[in-house]
């Protein structure tokens, strides 16, 4: 069996260090807000670019706690709008959501599966205060109209980091490109940490302050609590583990883009809809999280690859407008982001995966007919 994702495999690369960095750690007797996070995020800091860095416990956490710090610092009040993709993990749309604030959707572009940044300003209304961009399956979602949105409407971008970290955008690492970033490592992850992790990334020095404080329980000296936080922390042991495998990430991501150029190259049936492949991903725009292709006939090539040795996902069966927890939601119609959501197919592509592993599966595709 060919799996979707070996993490033991993955991990195993670095087991001598891993191991190391905990037994370091467990020695210590110091578990939480210790050196290993303070390394950790100096680290991250210098390989994004941003003045400053959070370490919080999970993805959702970081894009909640980059709202509720604009909220707190009066930028956004509850009931304001925030327009984000329609075609995305429906954590985006909780967090914005937990945040009393209001997600206006999107759909997105049906060839990169990111967020259409053209048809952003038509759903600009006196409640708009924010966008949210997420680089779905590691692609950067950028570009100059963005950035004139944000400047005419007086927005704040921010970005849904958790699938693309190491990606550029005109020589930009992502995480860099708007007012904050929210990061995820879970340890699916390009990053990932072994157990919940996540960050936040932005140059606002006020926000970067609060924050801290949030997800520290709104406190800033023990026991005084100026805000009404939450306990939203990067245990020491995971900023280790992340800071041994930060090293190793941009050469994960160039194997990534390597297999994935395999796929392209390689998969040859005229049922199966590619990835686009446009002359910035040259330029390291894609650091493909995820390889998805796809078909009319999703759950019966699932089914065939399965048959046949090959594990897949499908990243997401159920768009958010959709799902019960966005009753409110379900009388909208997003034509494009329901096509990817019933034809979407998440191929195997991590650095543990070979050529021979892809060829196969690249065979597979290929003899697949109805």
């Amino acid at each position: 069996m060919i799996k979707f994702s070996d993490l033991q495999k993955i991990n195993g690369q670095y087991k001598e260090d891993l191991q190391r960095v905990s037994a370091e750690v467990i020695d210590s007797g110091w578990y939480l807000f210790g050196e290993r996070l303070a390394v950790f995020e100096k680290s991250l800091q210098s390989y994004i670019g941003t003045g400053h860095v959070i370490g919080v416990g999970n993805g959702y956490d970081a894009l909640f706690l980059i709202l509720k710090g604009y909220i707190e610092m009066g930028f956004l009040k509850p009931g304001d709008e925030v327009i984000a993709p329609a075609n995305t993990y429906i954590a985006t749309l909780l967090s914005i959501s937990a945040a009393d604030l209001v997600p206006v959707l999107v759909e997105p572009e049906i060839s990169t599966y990111n967020l259409d940044i053209s048809k952003i300003e038509e759903l600009i209304s006196p409640k708009t205060k924010a966008i949210v961009v997420v680089h779905l399956y590691g692609r950067a979602c950028w570009s100059p109209d963005l950035d004139f949105l944000a400047k005419k409407y007086g927005l704040k971008i921010i970005e849904d980091n958790a699938q693309a970290i190491g990606a550029l955008w005109n020589g930009t690492k992502t995480g860099a490109l708007g007012d904050a970033a929210a990061f995820s490592f879970y340890p699916t992850k390009n990053l990932g940490a072994l157990g919940d992790a996540g960050a936040v990334t932005t140059e606002d020095e006020e926000l970067a302050k609060m924050i801290r404080t949030l997800s520290n329980y709104g406190s800033n000296e023990k026991y005084r609590n100026d805000y009404r936080g939450v306990n939203s922390r990067m245990d020491e042991i995971q900023a280790a583990f992340l800071k041994v495998k930060l090293n190793y990430l941009d050469n994960e991501n160039k194997i990534k883009r390597g297999l994935a150029n395999y796929y392209i190259q390689n998969i040859n049936n005229p049922d199966i809809q590619l990835p686009l492949i446009d002359q910035p991903l040259k330029n390291a725009s894609h650091v493909w999280h995820l390889f998805v292709i796809r078909i009319p006939y999703r759950e019966i090539l699932k089914k065939y690859l399965e048959e046949n040795g090959v594990q897949t996902l499908v990243h997401y069966p159920v768009p958010p407008h959709q799902q019960n927890a966005y009753r409110e939601l379900k009388h909208l119609s997003f034509p494009i982001t329901e096509k990817i959501h019933q034809e979407a197919l998440s191929l195997p592509l991590t650095p543990v995966h070979t050529f021979k592993e892809l060829q196969f599966i690249c065979d597979l595709l290929n003899n697949f007919s109805l």
